[in-house]
Parts: C-alpha cells; structure tokens; sequence
C-alpha cells in the first residue's frame, strides 16, 4: 500500500493510494474521529455503485451513527443551493462539531463537501474519498469552493482534509470522457515537474489504453508527489502554489461559458495547456515540439479546439474575472522550459492574437 504524506504549515496527513485502501479508513476514524458522527457525501452517480460499499467498511469495525447526503452530479452539484442543501441535511440530522465530512466522489464532490466541512459549525474535519483519475489533483491541498455564476471556485477558502484515501478499485467504472479528463490534470503536472516525468509519460502512454493498471497507480502517485511538493512550500497560493494553475486561467473560461459540465475540466484545461504552450513559444522562446504534443493528445482522445460557439472576446472577458488575474493584463502560467514554470502577463491583443489560431 503506497502512503504519501502531505506536508502544509497547517497540516499533515496522508494519502492512501492502493486498490483496497477504503480498508484503511476505519483504522483512522477509530484512531482520530471514534466518538464522531459519520456524514457521506456523495453524488448521484456514486451513490449508487459505492455508498453501500463505503458504508459497509466501516460498519465492519466502528458502530458510528452513519448520515449521507446525495448531490446532482458533475459541475452542477458545485452551487450555492446545493451548499445550502447540505447544511441543512446536517442541521436536520443533528450533527454537530464532534462529527466528519466523507467526500465521496470526484472533484466536484470533494470541492463542495470541503467547503460544506470548512463552514458548518465554523470547521468540522473531513476526508477525501476521490472516485476519479481528475480528482487526484483536487483531492490534495485543501482548495475548496463552489461555483458562481460570473466564474469557476470563487466562492471557497483553504482547508485541508485529515487523509486522502485513493481506493484504485473505484476508478473501474470510469467512462472514456472521464478518464481523459483526470489524465489532462497529469499531463499537467508532467510538464511543470523538474523531473522527466513528461518525457516518461509520453513513452509509457502512448494510446487510450495505456491509462491503466500500472500506467495508472503510476501517474497518480507522480503527480500527487509533484503538487505535494508545490503545496508544502505554498499552502494558500501566495507564490509557486500559482503553476498549479498551467492551462487553467484558458480552460476555466471555456468551462464557464459552454455552462459548467458541458466540458469536461480536464478537456478545457488541455485546451487551456495548448495556449500557453503556444503563449510560451511565441513569447518566452520556449523551445517545445507543440506539434508532436498535439498529435499525441489527439492520439489520446483529446479534441483541440474551442468550440466555435465561443467568441474569443469573450472568453477573454471571461479571463478577466479570473480569481487570479490581479490588473486589466491577464495572468498566464508559461513555461520557459519542461518543468520550468513562470508567470507572465498579457495584453489583449497580444491574448487575442493566439486564441484565433485555436479554433
């Protein structure tokens, strides 16, 4: 069983990757949480195929009181109203400050039962549960929002769960659009690492099929290491915690204007990761094979243009809004290298310029 551990100013706490590690879960809620009230929450399409299975180990060795909450899958389940919902469910149930938040799901049920643990009572702990490839980049570091309207995680903070438990067996009923999504968030990381982990991704993973088994444990585990790396040295985001962002500034805005979902995140943020790339050629002289990556990308599944509905006016209006944009210029995540990233603001024709050779 491979452990992690996630080290912030704030917290440590492990990750579990293993394809029998919800096993281990009642280890640490006998050990940490034994007198706590037991709150899942999952979505509707979890529900279903892991509820039981997630409530049954651990009835196996503890006899806390069990309540769950089920939200609306994907993107949708990231608003306000169903923020609302779940404190209400808890309040209704009783619970209090001596109980613990379960996420069981993917990212968008971890980002929301985060922020739902870091506001009842004022902070009551929580563990992640992640059920997909994607969520092994939202699952460590303790961002946690929900959506508005005017922009993706806009409404949230930082709060760290007390364990990551990356049960592998989960990841078997992935759909193909699901798997590609959570595989666009390693590529991610494969290509800011200072390591040849974009170089070995590329040779190991050459077709859809070779996101699996080994490949697969194998990939997580680098990429959580890379952002546990990131996230000890800048828990809330105040410097290098910022290259986590590489591709997302382009891909958060397409999300929001396609609607939440109708995109997947890790599509958009591979799009995004294409315009920087390109950004980065053009502006910083990096020296990259933009069109080998692409060609393996598309290899891969990936589509790579914005769809044509979307007005490059607007997405750069969109990108404006961004949590990390901090004047008129829009703030890009480039890299002057592989495993080099830096931080460079744009001009909106300059922006404007390389988003027309995107569609």
């Amino acid at each position: 069983m491979k452990v992690q551990h996630i080290k912030t100013q704030s917290k440590i706490y492990p990750v579990i990757i293993d394809k029998k590690a919800i096993f281990s879960i009642t280890d640490i809620l006998a050990e940490k949480f034994k007198n706590h009230k037991i709150w899942i929450i999952t979505d509707e399409n979890v529900a279903p195929l892991y509820l039981d299975f997630v409530k049954t180990a651990i009835k196996s060795k503890l006899q806390s009181p069990i309540f769950h909450t089920i939200v609306p899958g994907g993107e949708e389940a990231k608003s306000l109203e169903v923020f609302q919902a779940c404190h209400t469910d808890a309040l209704q149930a009783g619970l209090n400050r001596k109980s613990i938040v379960l996420a069981l799901g993917g990212g968008a049920v971890g980002d929301l039962a985060g922020f739902v643990a870091a506001t009842y009572m004022r902070g009551i702990p929580f563990i992640q549960i992640p059920t997909t490839i994607l969520a092994h980049d939202s699952a460590v570091g303790g961002k946690v929002a929900v959506n508005h309207p005017l922009g993706k995680n806009m409404i949230g903070t930082f709060y760290q769960p007390e364990a990551v438990i990356y049960h592998l067996d989960f990841l078997s009923t992935l759909p193909k659009k699901e798997v590609l999504s959570g595989y666009a968030e390693a590529i991610k990381h494969s290509l800011i690492a200072p390591k040849p982990f974009y170089t070995e991704m590329r040779n190991r993973i050459v077709s859809f099929e070779d996101i699996a088994d080994e490949n697969l444990s194998w990939f997580l585990e680098e990429g959580i290491e890379v952002k546990s790396n990131i996230v000890a040295e800048d828990e809330k985001e105040t410097g290098v915690r910022a290259y986590l962002n590489f591709g997302h500034t382009l891909g958060h805005a397409i999300e929001a204007q396609l609607g939440y979902g109708v995109i997947s995140h890790g599509e958009a943020v591979l799009l995004g990761m294409v315009f920087a790339l390109q950004l980065s050629i053009e502006y910083i002289e990096l020296e990259f094979d933009l069109a080998q990556f692409k060609k393996w990308a598309q290899d891969l599944g990936y589509t790579l243009r914005i769809p044509k509905e979307l007005e490059p006016t607007t997405l750069l209006s969109t990108m404006k809004k961004d949590k990390k944009t901090t004047t008129d210029r829009v703030r890009f995540v480039l890299l002057s290298s592989v495993g080099s990233p830096v931080m460079k603001e744009f001009s909106d024709v300059e922006i404007s310029k390389v988003l027309q050779t995107m569609y």
